[in-house]
């Protein structure tokens, strides 16, 4: 059985090349500026869950989803009450 690196405080892209992390980026690369969180907002959410806890091999402990993917939409929130960042309001949306 092939050893497995287990990384709390770890995004998939800085695991290394995985399966996962490729399909992440990709689905990255697919969405929609529209969508999108601004850059520097979308860097300050990864931080926020790189400090969390709840962070376990790129995935959220509380909802299961790949934080870099959770972080890259505008409308998604932290599911951690309180939430560690918020959804970036309509009004801020070009």
């Amino acid at each position: 059985m092939e050893n497995q690196r287990i990384c709390r405080k770890c995004l998939l892209k800085e695991m290394g090349e995985t399966e996962f992390a490729r399909i992440v980026e990709e689905r990255l690369a697919a969405l929609p500026d529209i969508v999108k969180t601004p850059e520097p907002e979308y860097q300050k959410r990864l931080a926020a869950c790189r400090e969390c806890g709840r962070l376990l091999n790129g995935m959220c402990a509380l909802c299961g989803c790949f934080v870099e993917l959770r972080a890259a939409k505008r409308v998604n929130s932290c599911p951690d009450s309180p939430a560690k960042w918020e959804a970036v309001p309509a009004e801020e949306f070009p």
